[in-house]
């Protein structure tokens, strides 16, 4: 029965969760909304996160604070490019939108994608990047509420009508 099973690797689980700062903020929010599903292990949420719903089954609730490692990583200083004023003469004198420290600049990786990076400096000769996750270093209040598992070995037929 899917209801008293328990989350493991590859258990399919519906639950609602929030993502919070330690100051409280939040960052993310679903319990307005209905409940997300996922397979546990394919992604769609970071190992850190995963590893706190392990166990528990539908009707259990988690809070726990993540430590940085347990959620969006440590600050890398590798992740801090630093790029020649020049290159950013155009941004830096738009006057409808100037770049200024904060400002969110995009760079196109070798594959062509978008990397996001945030301003974290601006001096006379350089611009400092951060690529860093915005949520690097911070600890993370992680809250879930499981609605519903289903284990990995019970197949299921999902008919929209």
């Amino acid at each position: 029965m899917a209801s008293s099973s328990s989350i493991e690797s590859n258990s399919r689980v519906s639950l609602n969760f929030s993502l919070s700062l330690a100051n409280g903020d939040i960052i993310d929010s679903n319990f307005d909304r209905p409940a997300v599903r996922f397979r546990i292990g394919d992604g769609s949420m970071l190992p850190g996160f995963e590893e706190k719903l392990l166990g528990l089954k539908a009707g259990d609730e988690v809070e726990s604070m993540l430590q940085p490692e347990q959620a969006f990583g440590v600050v890398n200083p590798q992740n801090l490019h630093r790029f020649p004023v020049a290159r950013f003469s155009a941004l830096l004198e738009d006057e409808l939108i100037p770049t200024e420290v904060g400002s969110v600049v995009s760079f196109k990786d070798a594959a062509g994608f978008d990397l996001p990076g945030i301003v974290a400096s601006i001096s006379d000769s350089t611009v400092v990047v951060d690529f860093n996750h915005p949520l690097a270093g911070k600890k993370i209040l992680f809250k879930a509420s499981i609605d519903a598992v289903i284990a990995a070995d019970v197949d299921t037929l999902e008919i929209k009508i």
